[in-house]
């Protein structure tokens, strides 16, 4: 393990790892993904305050239980993850109520399972985890998804889906409409609504760059 990359809790997130850590072949939700959720936490934490352990805890298992994206039980995802978490750090002697909070984080996290985040904890890892699924970040991590479940990038016949609703396990820039670009206004922490509205801004400027580019908006004068 490259040191530093959780601290000041590098030892707790080894031993987490080491039981959970996901090699999925999934590069959306990998090790990096992981790193980059902390740092997100960090950040937010660093402003809002909150039990940076517990959110240690929490952000290293969040999705320790792999669902494909297109997979029936994917609303389940963090349910699951939620309670595989839960009995790991109950094995290792985790008071009861500081289980609890990791479960509550861990569950309330996801944008699919539509579990109000309780806890200060729990609402600043709901937003550290979708602040990874805008901005650039979140266009690769989008299209990546894509292309590991086949879907195409874009309807050529309809690419604004005139008509019909969005279908976005069939078209990848569908998932922009029915998901990452409502993510921006629902964050729950002052400092994750500040960072999520420049990410925002970028997905935007991307979906209006891309349907401009399909449609030969940019051709040569």
């Amino acid at each position: 393990m490259t040191p530093s990359l959780f601290e000041p809790y590098q030892r707790l997130a080894d031993v987490l790892l080491a039981h959970v850590h996901p090699e999925l072949g999934d590069g959306a939700h990998d090790l990096a993904h992981i790193q980059r959720v902390w740092r997100n936490v960090r950040a937010i934490q660093a402003k809002e305050g909150g039990d940076l352990e517990l959110l240690l805890a929490a952000t290293v298992l969040h999705d320790c239980v792999a669902v494909e994206k297109n997979a029936p039980l994917r609303s389940q995802a963090s349910r699951l993850s939620a309670e595989k978490a839960s009995s790991l750090l109950a094995a290792m002697g985790w008071p009861l109520p500081r289980v609890e909070q990791v479960g509550h984080a861990i569950h309330a996290h996801s944008f699919s399972a539509a579990v109000e985040p309780l806890s200060l904890e729990a609402r600043i890892l709901q937003d550290a985890d979708r602040l990874d699924a805008i901005g650039m970040i979140g266009v690769a991590r989008c299209f990546h998804v894509s292309g590991r479940i086949g879907s195409a990038l874009y309807d050529h016949h309809n690419p604004h889906a005139l008509g019909r609703d969005y279908q976005d396990r069939r078209f990848a820039i569908e998932h922009f409409q029915t998901k990452l670009l409502a993510l921006g206004a629902g964050f729950r922490t002052e400092e994750g609504a500040r960072l999520a509205a420049i990410r925002h801004q970028r997905l935007q400027d991307f979906y209006t760059a891309f349907m401009d580019e399909v449609a030969g908006a940019e051709a040569p004068r």
